[in-house]
């Protein structure tokens, strides 16, 4: 897939609109809770009950994902009697798609009516006490994709043009996370997250830039998806599986094989965990 942007001539609104009138004909459940699965973190969708599971290509606006370990479906369904859209894999700049693309399926859950939003992400340790199968609650970000998805005109009906970024986690969201990782038996680690636009991993260099400047973890994706967010009001949580030790941590070359393989380790602590969030979140509403 290339970087041919899916918006045509139609305005932002009216296509998200479309989109959700298509959702819905496809499904009575109205999620309170929004969720997005990262590389080999997709299992937590397949625990939902009575799901309807919708292929990203079927959805007018959808851009599709070809990256792997990303399924590219939206599911929505039921965890414990709280009703949830999960977007199961997600797409990235890497693939090759406007920034205003990566960020449409996020927006679709907004306009859904999902008040809180659940990233999950495969990241890199830039971190040397992390270890892979760790999972880090994120408190803040650094962008260093070279893009953001609200450039361009701003459309008012979604949010303000210019808005607070100061808790774009929000703290209460977080401490909800790190008490239901406690609950699982996991440690709960904190700590910075910085994109990049990928796809290749970075150099040893490139990650003692990268610890400098105050970064924990590494990874390819979720920063748009939290701008695109926190502009529409949604309060947000975020969640790193560490899959590997970035370049020149562990002394050993990086494989995607990996990543996955990790994601499949964690898949039952992890949907433990997320479980357990969705329960704690849903009682705040």
């Amino acid at each position: 897939m290339t970087g041919r942007s899916k918006a045509g001539t139609t305005g932002l609104v009216e296509r998200l609109d479309e989109a959700v009138r298509f959702v819905r004909s496809r499904t009575p459940l109205g999620p309170s809770i929004g969720l997005v699965l990262g590389s080999g973190l997709g299992a937590f969708a397949r625990t939902l009950e009575g799901a309807t599971a919708i292929p990203y290509p079927a959805i007018p606006g959808f851009p599709a994902s070809t990256a792997i370990g990303h399924e590219g479906e939206l599911v929505i369904g039921s965890a414990g009697g709280v009703p949830l859209a999960v977007l199961a894999g997600r797409v990235h700049l890497y693939e090759g798609y406007p920034p205003a693309d990566v960020v449409f399926p996020v927006r679709v859950l907004g306009r859904l009516g999902t008040g809180v939003l659940i990233l999950t992400n495969a990241a890199g340790s830039v971190n040397t006490g992390y270890r892979p199968g760790d999972l880090m609650v994120i408190e803040d970000h650094i962008n260093l994709t070279g893009a953001n998805p609200l450039v361009g005109p701003n459309e008012d009906q979604l949010g303000e043009r210019f808005f607070d970024m100061t808790e774009a986690y929000d703290p209460q969201l977080r401490e909800i996370a790190e008490r239901a990782c406690r609950d699982a038996g996991v440690p709960a680690r904190k700590g910075v997250y910085l994109a990049l636009p990928g796809p290749s991993y970075e150099t040893p260099a490139e990650i003692r830039m990268l610890r400098t400047l105050g970064a924990d973890a590494v990874g390819m994706s979720t920063v748009p998806e939290v701008l695109a967010a926190r502009h529409m009001g949604l309060r947000v949580l975020g969640l790193s599986c560490i899959t590997n030790m970035a370049a020149g941590v562990a002394g050993k070359k990086l494989d995607h094989r990996e990543v996955l393989a990790v994601g499949e380790r964690v898949k039952g602590v992890l949907t433990d965990v997320l479980s357990r969030i969705v329960r704690e979140v849903a009682r705040l509403a």
